[in-house]
């Protein structure tokens, strides 16, 4: 964070000081909520959650070098006291946001959020001093604390937002407004709790609305939901995609034999190649979105080529792909899940399986309310169609689901089984793996299955062997 002293941060917040002997001590490292995160300067964000109250390890922080912390009553050691933690540490990255003179681009979407976060941040720091959120730390928490990390040689600040709901992002852009938003997408995440993909439309668009006149606006020209945003924002309009009116397009969209992107990368400065080193040709509008903000910032486009084909990835159990030494392809891709996610990660898996033995554990999606049967059957009859050899449906309900398309889709029934959890899994996958096959796990965030990926990756350090006999 920008330097500040414990008086002005008191002042931004509309705090009280307690404690404090020196109300000129500056902080001088990160503002953390997590204990064990603390560095001699920090300011300690005292949350209290359902389990955990932050309050409870003030002493602790204060002796591990936290300047001060902030929370909601005093606490015995030095500490400014608001009325809400939350809304004090919006205000505070509100007030650093405004005196650091970055460039702030705000992207958001249905589905590839993070991994496009991850794009533009590796082809703009080759630029200048770039932040940008960690993982999927996208929330009205994550977001001022990524940005409050920003210091004064930070040029660019890339922040992911989410929602749940209308108004959501509205409030954050009020605590960062960005000078670039970016809309990927209009799917399906979260349908349960939005009511239908106009109303995710609806909400996903307060981000272009919030840009300046002289702000830029970069829409995906593929998604129609999308591209009617141009109507709601008062700033420049940059379309990207596959589409023939695109600003920023791909063309000649290839999948090397590993399953990983190539294209010809076209801007309005002119063309150059791209090879993806990510897995799936989703990635492709991932990568077109990220060259949009590098060309409205400025970029050559042979620059932007040579940083998206170098690019990998950088936030955990999404596309991680380990080759083990027995020949078995884990694809790791259990952060979350979605119906387009999962639609894109079934089809990254065939064409990285060709040739081989392919599975698919997946467990189910969460929060697609009424949606939710008719999305978990069609992604288990997708997973069939795709000649995916095996589909293992993991958990309860909705799990079930998914083994039930994929069992009236298919032939025999051979196809698909369901098992109880991740353990089961684990054992099914022990007893019939052989070398050369792919294994894809996704599932959303609560079901946990990135255990499976992580055990099949640990198994051959272990000296587990894979079970099954080849007999291709």
């Amino acid at each position: 964070m920008i330097a500040l002293s414990l008086a002005e941060i008191a002042t931004v917040v509309g705090g009280q000081t307690y404690d404090i002997p020196d109300p000129s001590v500056r902080v001088t490292a990160q503002v953390v909520r997590d204990s064990r995160e603390v560095e001699p300067g920090s300011l300690f964000a005292a949350f209290a959650g359902e389990r955990v109250d932050g309050h409870d390890y003030a002493a602790q922080v204060v002796a591990a070098g936290a300047v001060a912390v902030l929370a909601q009553r005093p606490v015995g050691v030095p500490a400014i006291v608001v009325d809400d933690v939350q809304t004090a540490l919006g205000a505070l990255a509100r007030h650093v946001v405004a005196r650091l003179g970055a460039t702030l681009v705000a992207l958001t979407g249905s589905a590839g959020k993070t991994s496009t976060k991850d794009l533009i941040a590796q082809v703009l720091q080759r630029e200048a001093p770039t932040v940008w959120t960690p993982g999927s730390f996208n929330n009205e928490i994550g977001l001022p604390l990524t940005a409050l990390s920003a210091t004064e040689e930070t040029r660019f600040l890339v922040l992911e937002m989410g929602a749940r709901g209308t108004g959501h992002i509205r409030y954050l852009t009020g605590l960062t407004p960005p000078r670039i938003g970016l809309v990927l997408n209009v799917g399906t995440a979260h349908i349960g709790e939005f009511g239908g993909r106009e109303q995710i439309a609806e909400a996903k668009g307060e981000l272009v609305e919030s840009l300046p006149a002289d702000g830029t606006a970069i829409l995906n020209a593929d998604d129609p939901l999308v591209r009617a945003m141009a109507s709601r924002t008062r700033a420049r309009v940059l379309f990207f995609g596959e589409a023939a009116d695109a600003d920023v397009r791909a063309e000649n969209v290839r999948l090397t034999e590993n399953g990983q992107p190539a294209f010809t990368l076209h801007t309005p400065s002119g063309c150059s190649d791209v090879r993806l080193r990510l897995y799936g040709e989703h990635h492709v509008s991932n990568a077109l979105a990220a060259a949009a903000v590098a060309h409205d910032l400025g970029m050559p486009v042979d620059e932007i080529a040579l940083a998206l084909s170098e690019a990998g990835t950088l936030s955990r159990w999404r596309m991680e792909v380990t080759e083990r030494p027995d020949g078995v392809t884990v694809v790791n891709d259990a952060y979350n899940a979605n119906p387009e996610s999962m639609r894109a990660a079934l089809r990254a898996l065939a064409a990285m399986g060709k040739g081989r033995r392919t599975w698919a554990v997946l467990g189910h999606m969460a929060e697609l309310g009424d949606e939710g049967l008719a999305e978990h059957d069609a992604v288990g009859r997708l997973a069939v169609r795709l000649n995916v050899n095996k589909l293992v449906a993991v958990g309860g309900r909705e799990a079930s689901w998914l083994q039930l398309g994929a069992y009236n889709e298919g032939s025999w029934g051979e196809e698909s089984v369901h098992v109880s959890d991740a353990q089961a899994a684990i054992d099914l996958l022990r007893s019939e793996l052989r070398p050369g096959d792919v294994v894809l796990v996704k599932a959303s965030r609560s079901v946990g299955l990135e255990s499976v990926a992580q055990t099949l990756v640990a198994d051959t350090a272990a000296g587990t062997a894979t079970g099954g006999v080849d007999a291709r």
